[in-house]
């Protein structure tokens, strides 16, 4: 049993939430989204707050009654306060700037990373090591931080790399003579 799903999602006070069959739109102070549930879970707007049950009891019904419970939670999240994902650049010469509606990294190649910012999604760097990337768009924003990750991700031996903040870098001992 989804012990996240029995739980109702309160809509927001500033934010106008309608239901369409199973396509569920939120507009707020942030801006709009839209999210299409799966036929497998049952959605309902009761008194300012919206209910999400299961079809029936099949295990895919199960597994999706949480994640759509927390999906349009995220979602009502994004349109109010919005979401953020730090990353943090270690190596001698490696930095990051925002040019225009691209991100230019240095990670050691022969030639910068020119990485074009999706719509929807905002890239700022307060110092060069420090990327801020942020959006209402939960999936986008972790989808856009891990493919600068995946540029140059963290290596064992001296941690050099793209790594998200606060992530541990599991450090591996040196060849010895």
């Amino acid at each position: 049993m989804s012990r996240i799903g029995k739980k109702a999602v309160p809509v927001p006070s500033g934010v106008t939430a309608n239901l369409e069959g199973q396509t569920l739109k939120a507009k707020g102070p942030k801006g709009a989204l839209q999210l299409v549930l799966p036929d497998d879970v049952v959605v309902k707007m009761e008194q300012g707050s919206v209910k999400v049950d299961p079809r029936n009891e099949t295990k895919r019904a199960r597994s999706m009654w949480g994640t759509s419970r927390t999906l349009v939670s995220n979602l009502f999240t994004g349109v109010t306060k919005g979401f953020e994902q730090k990353l943090e650049i270690v190596g001698v010469g490696y930095r990051a700037a925002v040019q225009g509606k691209n991100l230019q990294i240095a990670l050691g190649f022969s030639h910068d990373v020119v990485y074009p910012i999706p719509e929807g999604i905002a890239i700022v760097t307060p110092k060069p090591t420090e990327v801020v990337i942020s959006g209402i768009d939960k999936q986008k924003v972790g989808q856009v931080a891990a493919e600068i990750r995946a540029f140059r991700p963290p290596e064992p031996y001296k941690g050099k790399g793209v790594k998200y903040a606060g992530e541990y870098i599991f450090r591996k001992e040196g060849k010895k003579k």
